[in-house]
């Protein structure tokens, strides 16, 4: 079998995993060629819309273990094929070379042991970096069992490990993977957050020592393969930051590859705007100061709503809060108004110490006044149509995409109804959008 044979096998066996679209990296060099500036990957788009910014292939898709979720599990039969580290490593330069790639994101199926599995990997990446002099973005997945030595050489020559959780519940991971244990995947990620441990506090000693995997580590899990919660998986998102300095957890919505009894057949939808709201509520809980518990609750529902973005829903649950004056509220309420971003926060709070702000000015700070403007009062003026605790407000600020059409043979001055809303509800919701903006 020829490389082109193999990259097709490896890079397609590749799609399912998730990677970073900036390198967080500064590596740089003066006798060799590429570059892990924090913004220097480029990226593009996959056929399904995906964000793609690396070469992303596999070492290897032999693997001695059998999950049922997986495309290359053991008892399956695809192509198998495996890259030598002297292929994989100067295709990777060529591509470089080509323009085609910023950056290699590898992984492996488990070929034989992890440590060997290992020993492959980090020959390819001695290659790349000693021998080519490629000092471009790389980001390397771990393999869970490899031994903590080679962690520990793997992190000096990649800029990003990352080690995948698999699934969200020790139960899951035993039914669908049942050679593979819970302890075995926290196992490397904890050696990982040692090791950047140790190098720090060897750097503060010695300015010359190597910088052990400077973009961190990540991990990954797949949603929709089994019946946890969003709340089940927010609360473990929380604790793998917390627990591991995770850069990112990211969320794979579970595809049908596979005809075990145990997962969901093919005529349940793909998860895709699950895994959309996930990555909403991860990003609160990282930079909003959200709290798992906050997002959801087990009194409501244990469920993100699709129709609402996390924040949005929040705020309507919670209509006590609402509307906060921008010109008088602290940063952090400010940060849970739907519609306000951090950076549009921080421009409010310093904009507000010299002059008081309209809405006119929220709009020029990047305020989304579309969704802010019901949960705001700018110099004591509300702009929303209806009130914080309207029933209406819900259906305004949804994203549902099943809203009915006009027919071309009807009536063209009669507007389509979003589901739910009521021929009255409708003209209540109309003589609202038409009043006068309400003082507070």
């Amino acid at each position: 079998m020829n490389v082109a044979e193999k990259l097709k096998i490896l890079a397609n066996a590749a799609k399912y995993d998730a990677s970073c679209s900036s390198s967080g990296s500064a590596r740089v060099g003066k006798d060799g060629f590429g570059s892990a500036a924090m913004a220097g990957i480029c990226h593009s788009w996959s056929a399904d819309g995906r964000c793609i910014s690396l070469l992303k292939v596999l070492m290897s898709n032999s693997c001695v273990y059998d999950c049922a979720y997986c495309v290359n599990r053991a008892s399956a039969n695809p192509p198998r094929a495996t890259f030598t580290p002297e292929e994989l490593a100067s295709l990777v330069v060529e591509f470089y070379r080509r323009n085609y790639i910023e950056g290699l994101f590898l992984s492996s199926g488990v070929c034989r042991s992890p440590d060997y599995t290992m020993e492959l990997m980090i020959k390819t990446l001695e290659l790349l970096r000693n021998d080519y002099r490629f000092y471009g973005y790389i980001h390397l997945k771990v393999i869970p069992g490899a031994s903590p030595e080679l962690i520990s050489r793997a992190g000096l020559l990649a800029d990003r490990l990352s080690v995948n959780i698999e699934l969200p519940s020790r139960e899951s991971l035993k039914l669908l993977a049942p050679q593979k244990e819970r302890a075995g995947l926290v196992r490397p990620m904890r050696n990982i957050k040692a090791l950047k441990l140790q190098n720090a506090d060897e750097k503060k000693h010695f300015k010359s020592a190597p910088t052990f995997a400077p973009a961190g580590q990540t991990t990954q899990m797949i949603v929709g393969a089994t019946g946890e919660s969003d709340l089940d998986i927010l609360r473990l998102s929380k604790g793998l930051y917390s627990s591991f300095d995770m850069k990112r957890v990211y969320f794979s919505a579970y595809l049908p590859v596979s005809t075990s009894p145990l997962l969901p057949g093919r005529e349940k939808p793909i998860e895709l705007r699950r895994e959309h709201r996930l990555y909403q509520a991860d990003w609160l809980m990282r930079f909003y100061k959200f709290d798992a518990e906050e997002i959801l609750d087990r009194a409501g529902s244990s469920n993100l709503d699709p129709a609402l973005d996390p924040k949005c829903a929040w705020a309507l649950r919670h209509p006590e809060f609402f509307p906060v004056e921008v010109n008088t509220a602290d940063y952090e309420m400010l940060l849970r108004v739907p519609g306000v971003g951090v950076k549009s926060a921080l421009r409010i709070v310093r904009a507000r110490r010299l002059a008081s702000l309209g809405a006119d000015d929220l709009r020029k700070m990047g305020v989304v006044m579309k969704r802010a403007q019901y949960f705001l009062t700018a110099r004591g003026k509300y702009a929303g149509a209806v009130a914080p605790d309207s029933p209406f407000l819900r259906e305004m600020l949804s994203e549902r995409r099943d809203m009915a059409q006009l027919s071309l043979f009807g009536d063209a001055s009669a507007p389509a109804l979003p589901s739910g809303i009521t021929l009255s509800d409708s003209t209540a919701l109309a003589m609202c959008e038409l009043a006068a903006p309400v003082e507070w």
